[in-house]
């Protein structure tokens, strides 16, 4: 612990250890390297479209998302101020969240607007000090390793927990005050086969997966959610059973629902909703928001308070019911959850292409026979 003390002393006027980009630790780290390049965490303003567009909606000149999304900018000041824009030459910016970002991460600081990292700081000429969870870590030629505790229960907090915009309105909610990041790892950073380093000087036979698999992945949100129905003569109900240990929307552009039917004769003679999810505000779960003058609003960060909000909480359980005309035997009832990452109003605004966006995902489904 005192190591890491006298990292935080080092003067703020010294310049920083040199910066690992990413392709350098796959010399070492391969697996982990391969790994990383299919997730989230990798994708930046360059390559991701709701990001960039979001970004541009905001504002023309300024980048005030580089705090998050491409937190290993050296120049992160006069991006957030509007001097720079961000440039496809600078590779702390291309690298988006970076390993060398993330892995500096000394300590979090809990804050009402957003959580705070506070990095490591080493003097010119001096290799990087590396934190992470592994008992008898081992340095190598580019930096030393140092187990920090963050990386079992805080580190996810400094990004993951929630944002406040400008206008204090909570646009992005992911924790409970009493919840760490445990949960988060168990989930998203799942053990797999393969030692952390190519050299494996301990012998390990597993490491946490940097893939982080989260709403892009197929499996992990076909078992986020469980439904099952049942009915009489008149009535559907409908049991959703959220098995995250988060709510059902975290991110502000989502929007999850629920389809309904009632089949007879291979007709769909009933639906909970005729053109749009949004006909049905029980089976809607999506976060809104309004400026100041009470009207809609596509993108947070022009929020000045919060409007229509459904959403399930952590390990919530809601029976959601509908009445309907007479149910007959052989009747086929079918209900679906879906997901789209971009809602139609946000999407509309942003005028974005990429259908994979917009496409509705089957998250999971029940079907009951009368």
């Amino acid at each position: 612990m005192k190591s890491i003390i006298l990292i935080f002393t080092i003067f703020t006027s010294l310049l920083s250890a040199k910066y690992l980009s990413n392709e350098s630790c796959k010399e070492c780290h391969e697996d982990i390297y391969y790994e990383y390049q299919t997730s989230y965490h990798s994708k930046t303003y360059f390559n991701d479209e709701l990001h960039r567009k979001v970004a541009n909606k905001i504002s023309s000149t300024k980048y005030d998302c580089g705090v998050c999304h491409m937190p290993g900018a050296t120049n992160l000041k006069e991006l957030e101020s509007g001097k720079n824009r961000p440039s496809e030459h600078e590779i702390e910016q291309t690298d988006a969240i970076s390993c060398f970002y993330c892995h500096q991460i000394g300590f979090v600081q809990k804050a009402h607007d957003k959580n705070i990292n506070f990095l490591s700081k080493k003097p010119a000429g001096y290799k990087p000090s590396m934190f992470g969870s592994l008992e008898n870590a081992d340095d190598s030629d580019k930096h030393e390793m140092l187990n920090n505790p963050i990386y079992k229960k805080n580190v996810c907090l400094g990004c993951h927990s929630h944002k406040r915009n400008s206008h204090g309105v909570l646009i992005f909610d992911a924790m409970e005050d009493n919840q760490d990041s445990t949960g988060c790892i168990k989930c998203h950073m799942p053990y797999s086969p393969g030692a952390v380093e190519k050299t494996n000087k301990r012998g390990r036979e597993e490491h946490r997966s940097h893939d982080f698999p989260g709403i892009h992945n197929s499996e992990m949100i076909k078992d986020g959610v469980d439904i099952s129905i049942s009915s009489d003569n008149n009535t559907i109900e409908v049991k959703l059973e959220n098995k995250m240990p988060h709510p059902l929307i975290i991110q502000a552009s989502r929007l999850k629902y629920l389809e309904v039917t009632i089949k007879r004769d291979d007709k769909i003679i009933w639906k909970n909703f005729k053109n749009s999810p949004m006909e049905d505000k029980k089976g809607a779960f999506v976060t809104e928001f309004l400026d100041e003058n009470d009207k809609f609003v596509s993108i947070p960060a022009f929020a000045h308070k919060r409007g229509f909000v459904n959403n399930l909480k952590a390990k919530e359980t809601r029976v959601i019911k509908y009445s309907v005309e007479s149910i007959k035997s052989n009747d086929i009832i079918t209900a679906s959850m879906y997901l789209m990452l971009v809602k139609p109003s946000c999407s509309v605004d942003l005028d974005l292409k990429d259908p994979k966006l917009t496409k509705p995902i089957l998250m999971k489904q029940f079907i009951l026979k009368k």
